[in-house]
């Protein structure tokens, strides 16, 4: 069961239906499951509800911390690959990059000089990883990061090389400590001239002052033109905050912490019990009536 929460909640009765569907993917879309082989997955009912979105002529845009060359494989998946509708419009990145697909063209990037913040976490967490985008490949990094935490290449390089020209993107990562050292440390810096956002561990995203999902699909809805009002975003994770106040309905997954749901206006089911499939049968049913 979902419950109410945050702003005030739209509902159907009201005339209401999101023209855009905004969808976060790790906690959200996939899944992790166990077994001989632990793999990430979409369940079937999920993928199902977002195919009638798009069915219904809803805009259905990605939005991830991912890079493109990881967000691509689960636009595959989904099946959302319609040549009527044409190439689907995904923000990547936390709202850095904005790209089509396919083919994987990039239409927007941001990016910033993140040498004076990556040097001032690196003074407290000197041991710390650190990525950049290597864009269609993966990433460079200072050392390698533990396995499954990155797609794609790791190429080894220094920090000062790494960080050395603007980009889009920086991932600090120590896994020695918490997610509550890193949220202490960034408030206690500032992080001047960047937004930063902190993961389920000790993983800290920098990015260009301003740019959060939220500003990467506000590209997206005027491209389109559609309104925040008129967008419905599901997400779990502090970096769907922005996005979740942003859009007219802003739905947390039910394992969010206390600070994304109350950033939202309902809190779905987790993301076990196909959460995601839960609110948009709200606007998009099996049988095409929208509920309240």
């Amino acid at each position: 069961m979902g419950e109410q929460h945050g702003r005030g909640d739209q509902s159907a009765s009201s005339g209401w239906r999101p023209r855009l569907v905004a969808l976060d993917i790790d906690g959200t879309l996939l899944t992790w499951v166990d077994g001989a082989q632990a793999h990430e997955e979409v369940p079937p009912a999920v993928a199902s509800a977002v195919r009638r979105a798009q069915a219904a002529g809803a805009h259905v845009v990605l939005a991830s911390g991912r890079s493109p060359h990881a967000m691509t494989p689960v636009a595959d998946r989904l099946g959302l690959l319609d040549d009527a509708a044409g190439p689907l419009w995904v923000v990547a990145s936390n709202g850095a990059v904005v790209f089509r697909y396919p083919p994987l063209e990039v239409v927007h990037e941001e990016t910033f000089d993140a040498r004076p913040a990556v040097s001032a976490v690196l003074q407290h967490h000197p041991e710390a990883l650190v990525a950049v985008e290597e864009r269609g490949v993966g990433y460079r990094v200072n050392r390698h990061f533990p396995e499954g935490e990155l797609t794609g290449d790791m190429i080894l390089a220094d920090v000062d090389e790494l960080i050395e020209e603007h980009v889009s993107r920086v991932i600090i990562r120590d896994p020695s400590a918490t997610a509550q050292d890193f949220i202490d440390l960034a408030a206690r810096l500032g992080l001047h001239g960047t937004d930063y956002v902190v993961g389920w561990t000790a993983w800290l995203d920098l990015a260009p002052l301003g740019v959060t999902k939220a500003s990467g699909l506000e590209y997206v809805a005027h491209e389109l033109g559609v309104t925040a009002h008129e967008a419905l975003a599901i997400g779990d994770g502090r970096n769907d905050i922005e996005m979740l106040r942003w859009a007219g309905r802003g739905v947390a997954m039910g394992q969010a912490v206390e600070e994304v749901r109350a950033a939202a206006d309902h809190v779905t089911g987790t993301v076990h019990e196909d959460g995601a499939a839960q609110e948009l049968a709200r606007w998009f049913p099996v049988d095409g009536a929208a509920g309240a």
